[in-house]
């Protein structure tokens, strides 16, 4: 009996099924299935609410493997029973373990040895000193414990698990954080990686001795012998290894799909790696870390492997190594005081060794107190790296149950407050520069100056974009040679992946928030703006942001006020196919983040929607476009007639304004509104006041809001007037610019516009987003949009099909200085539509329907 207890009857691989009496739970593949999707549920569900709070996912790993463990549902007898039993935990460890072996090639692949000879004295000071203080202190704590609760350990390599223990920094996690706090590339961020790459070297050293000294053997040479083939196995794998995979990875060709074979020889050679230190007598993940040292970070080789390992190995084997590690973890095993008391020492003596020793260290070096507490925190973290430590010392015999869940617990607690403690801590300054121009309708005092310098930030998620946004901006400089700096920013999706991580590393700081526009890897779309620059004489400037998408517009706008951009460039968020005539590609992320770019940008913003078919590539001699505005009145479309006359400067471009004016709207034609859950500042003793009109709310549906000022629609009339002079001029004026002028008279504004986009000869027509509720767009009230943040005539074009509207459109909105969100409540209220070039407004009578939800 006690044999069977301790070594399980094997189980079958597969059953033959439920309708021939078999428990699919009793055989390994299907128990095995269902022990996945149990980790990837509960891990992924943990994950929603922890990444409200700016947690890594391993937080939710770590949480959901210590909920599926006996700390939590291992005490109902059946689930144990059923769903873990003995008999499985021989099949789930051995797969864990390999997707254990294949992340911390992944983790190897990450760091790269090079930059570690550039550290300087600053962060090697530093390393030394988060690595010495606590791994003393570690020492210390584990004198204690092992009088108290661990007696029964052997005593030198107890002492030696301990102090790595609360010496190692989580170097992925650490990246993992810096990034999502956008302070990867802040001096403090730059110290923190080069100190933690110094500290997880040492630590996987001083681990491989403490695997060591736990060996067990007749003889006491043993853990030399061991040591020594350990230290043999680094020298063969630098020195013979090493010019091999330099070799490989240089036939990698960017762009070019590498060798089937080259790939199968570097996993093959990690499992090998893996099979030599686990027959030295040192875990097999540190064969798989060495070899993903010695492979070259420079070129595509290292990105194509990580692409291709990391799903496998982070979403669906990783998981599985927390739930191992939870099913260890015996929360109830610190049941007494003193248990307590030294759980709190524990967690004491290790967040303030780690701080402190760095602190003290930072501190000295000059960086000022804030900097180096942060630093401090930041060097705390643990993860997923503690746990493979503490893993080790329970498997060789070294931690019992109770240190063991000490110890987990101490991880988790550290990893959770880096985020938030670093959050209140530290927020790097921002260089404040005068920003005057943020539109591009000139004011009255702006007209009388000599500045006439546009700047641009083209904003692009891919390829895909980067032909539109090209010939855009071609149309856009002219050929008058008045001064156009564009900006493009490559926007990245910050994931969990390690390759996102990698693509952070290999940026170089340009200016905060940007990350860089010098890659190890030719960027091809870096290359054509570039390109695009040289041929054009346009000063461009490429960078790339890596953000998550809830925040990636704060980037965004960080960028445009820092480089006093006048107008950001937004690509539609899906794509247009013009063979089946349908828009692909919808992506919420990207949607979200145009969303609050128009809420929050500090210069006005264009949307760009590009249907791939009028707007074509052409040189500078070769241009020739036909661009339409469609001008309806309001600050918005006197944005988008600006940007017209600016692209009209081109010899090659031929503008139409087509301006709309209402036909007599019968006297019970109304408009209420509600307003939202904002309100504006106020400007001089009378106050401006904004209040919004919403269309109905849908679930696939979002919010526009009209706005209406309360002020002097006499004034908005006449800058109209001032604003279409130019188009008005005598077309028989050949020094004029190439405008063709018509006004219509229309009762139906989005009937209108899409007569104008059936034009076949139209590429481009630009609008306004129209948040003015002229009294045209009074029939508007209450009607649902599928696309909001074009507005409703960029909306209604967008969704024509390719066989009425072939050509693309640039809805614009302008900045307005007024617009900042504050908690108001909404409140229905009646507001009469205003006098607009001189036609009278009707009279309220009407309500609309509302519904509570913020302005897009």
């Amino acid at each position: 009996m006690a044999t069977n207890s301790t070594c399980p009857p094997a189980m079958k691989a597969t059953s033959n099924g439920a309708w021939q009496g078999d428990n699919p739970l009793d055989f390994a593949l299907p128990l095995f299935i269902v022990q996945i999707c149990i980790v990837l549920f509960v891990t992924r569900a943990l994950a929603v609410p922890l990444n409200h709070v700016r947690q890594p996912r391993v937080i939710a790993e770590i949480v959901g493997g210590i909920l599926l463990g006996p700390s939590a549902l291992g005490k109902i007898g059946s689930y144990e029973q059923r769903i873990f039993p003995k008999k499985s935990l021989t099949l789930l460890e051995t797969v864990a373990d390999l997707g254990l072996l294949f992340f911390l090639f992944l983790v190897g692949l990450e760091l790269d040895l090079s930059s570690l000879r550039k550290t300087g004295k600053q962060a090697l000071s530093i390393a030394a000193a988060g690595i010495a203080v606590p791994f003393v202190a570690g020492v210390g704590v584990s004198v204690v414990l092992h009088n108290t609760i661990s007696g029964g350990a052997k005593f030198t390599p107890f002492l030696v698990f301990m102090g790595v223990a609360f010496s190692i920094t989580a170097f992925p996690v650490l990246a993992r954080i810096l990034a999502e706090r956008r302070l990867l590339t802040t001096d403090v961020g730059h110290i923190a990686m080069s100190a933690a790459a110094v500290n997880d070297v040492v630590a996987w050293v001083l681990l491989a001795l403490a695997v060591a000294l736990s060996a067990s053997g007749k003889s006491p040479l043993v853990a030399l012998y061991v040591l020594l083939s350990g230290i043999a196995f680094v020298i063969l794998v630098f020195v013979v290894v090493k010019p091999l995979m330099a070799k490989i990875a240089g036939e990698a060709v960017e762009n070019e799909p590498v060798s089937e074979m080259y790939v199968a020889v570097t996993l093959a050679a990690v499992l090998v790696s893996g099979l030599a230190t686990d027959s030295i007598g040192i875990h097999a993940i540190f064969g798989a870390f060495v070899f993903g040292l010695v492979i070259p970070k420079h070129g595509p080789f290292a990105a194509v492997l990580t692409e291709k390992i990391e799903d496998l190995v982070t979403i669906l084997f990783l998981p599985l190594y927390f739930a191992v590690s939870g099913l260890k973890t015996n929360i109830g095993a610190i049941n007494s005081a003193q248990s307590g008391g030294l759980l709190v020492l524990v967690i004491t003596v290790t967040c303030g060794g780690k701080v402190i020793g760095t602190f003290a260290a930072a501190y000295l070096t000059k960086m000022g107190w804030r900097k180096s507490i942060t630093l401090g925190f930041l060097m705390n973290t643990k993860g997923l790296v503690e746990l493979i430590v503490l893993n080790i010392g329970k498997d060789r015999k070294v931690l019992n149950d109770e240190t063991f869940a000490i110890m987990v617990i101490m991880a988790l607690f550290t990893t959770f407050i880096t985020t938030p403690m670093v959050m209140w801590l530290y927020k790097p300054a921002r260089n404040h520069v005068p920003y005057t121009r943020r539109t591009l309708q000139l004011s009255s005092t702006q007209k009388d100056s000599t500045e006439s310098e546009l700047r641009l930030l083209a904003c692009i998620h891919g390829t895909s974009n980067v032909h539109a946004i090209i010939n855009l901006v071609e149309a856009v400089r002219g050929l008058r040679r008045r001064p156009l700096h564009m900006y493009v920013l490559h926007l990245l999706e910050l994931s969990e992946r390690p390759s996102s991580i990698m693509r952070v590393q290999k940026l170089r700081r340009e200016g905060r928030p940007f990350w860089g526009n010098e890659l190890s890897v030719i960027n091809n779309i870096v290359v054509t703006f570039e390109a695009f620059g040289q041929l054009s004489k346009v000063t461009v400037r490429p960078m790339t942001v890596i953000s998550r998408f809830d925040n990636m517009h704060e980037d965004i706008c960080m960028s445009a006020e820092e480089k006093r951009i006048t107008v950001i460039i937004l690509p539609f968020f899906k794509n247009f196919n013009p063979i089946s005539g349908m828009w692909e590609g919808h992506s919420s992320g990207l949607h979200q983040v145009t969303q609050k770019v128009l809420r929050h940008a500090p210069c006005s913003v264009g949307i760009l929607v590009d249907r791939g078919i009028g707007m074509k590539s052409s040189s500078s001699s070769s241009v020739d476009q036909n661009i339409a505005v469609l001008f309806f009145g309001g600050s918005d479309d006197r944005e988008a007639l600006a940007f017209g006359y600016r692209m009209v400067e081109h010899p090659g471009v031929r503008l139409w304004v087509f301006r709309f004016v209402s036909e007599e709207l019968p006297e019970t034609e109304t408009v209420s509104i509600t307003t939202p859950h904002q309100r504006l500042s106020s400007e001089g003793s009378g106050g401006i006041e904004r209040f919004s009109l919403s269309s109905k709310r849908s679930a696939n549906v979002g919010w526009f809001h009209f706005v209406a000022d309360n002020v002097d629609w006499a004034v908005e009339g006449k800058l109209d007037e001032e604003c279409l002079q130019p188009a008005k001029k005598n077309p028989n004026d050949k020094s004029s610019p190439q405008i063709i002028f018509e006004e219509k008279t229309t009762s139906d504004p989005l009937e209108a516009a899409l007569a104008v986009g059936k034009m076949a000869e139209l590429s481009l027509i630009i609008v306004g987003r129209g948040r003015k509720p002229a009294r045209l767009f009074s029939i508007l009230s209450g009607r649902q949009l599928e696309y909001p943040e074009l507005g409703p005539v960029g909306g209604v074009l967008t969704a024509a099909p390719l066989t009425d509207v072939r050509c693309s459109m640039l809805v614009v909105q302008q900045y307005d200085s007024l617009l900042h969100e504050s908690p108001l409540p909404p409140k229905a209220m009646e507001f009469p539509m205003p006098e607009v070039a001189g036609i009278p407004s009707p009279k309220t009578s009407s309500r609309n329907h509302h519904s509570e939800a913020s302005p897009v």
